[in-house]
């Protein structure tokens, strides 16, 4: 089962390539994480196992963060963080509104994952302690992302996509991979507007079935 599974590690292990630790020590603390869900997984939880098995890979990941310190931020990320900040600003004074992250992952003509890497690598770091009012360090609560929740679905998907045939596959990365309109996704499969959609909405029907198994 460990052996099956070494892609969830290597899946979790990317998502901090370039943070300031090597990507070996990423990929042996996401073993250690797989190792344990392995142990503690049981059938009777009703999910699959992918599900519960990313939080605790990516749980041993972060430790390694915790323990080292700092995270550092590559320079091609910086470099990415400066031409978001300055097409954003071109942006909001042309619109007169900050532009969203589909639409800065259009202009730079980059995955919107990217864009959000980006955006989040500009912002200031904050301290995980602050000062409380006699002066002590006092814990404080630093809102984000449910990274987690995403990564996971985001492989669950990728799981049951393997039982599907090529054809609604390829139907299925035009349209919400590579962002096709349905027009579009029928020109270069030679179906039409309303066969797209109604293929669509049945691989989907299929799609949200598996996961909820």
């Amino acid at each position: 089962m460990i052996q099956n599974n070494l892609g969830l590690v290597h899946a979790c292990a990317k998502r901090f390539k370039n943070k300031g630790i090597e990507y070996d020590d990423l990929y042996g603390a996401g073993c250690e994480g797989l190792i344990k869900a392995v142990d503690r997984f049981d059938t009777e939880y009703g999910v699959q196992f992918s599900t519960y098995a990313v939080p605790v890979i990516l749980g041993e990941i972060k430790r390694l963060f915790r323990d080292g310190g700092t995270v550092k931020v590559s320079r091609s990320l910086k470099e990415l963080s400066m031409k978001i900040s300055k097409e954003t600003a071109r942006f909001t004074t042309e619109h007169g509104r900050e532009p969203t992250i589909s639409e800065l992952s259009q202009i730079l003509d980059i995955e919107p994952g990217q864009v959000a890497e980006g955006v989040n690598a500009g912002m200031r770091p904050m301290s995980l302690t602050g000062a409380s009012d006699d002066s002590e360090a006092s814990q404080i609560d630093i809102p984000a992302d449910d990274y987690e929740e995403k990564l996971t679905e985001l492989l669950s998907l990728r799981q049951v996509m393997y039982t599907l045939s090529e054809d609604d596959k390829r139907l299925i990365n035009l349209r919400f991979f590579k962002r096709k309109t349905q027009c579009e996704t029928g020109e270069i499969l030679n179906m039409s507007q309303v066969q797209v959609s109604r293929r669509e909405k049945k691989i989907l029907v299929q799609l949200k079935e598996k996961l909820t198994v």
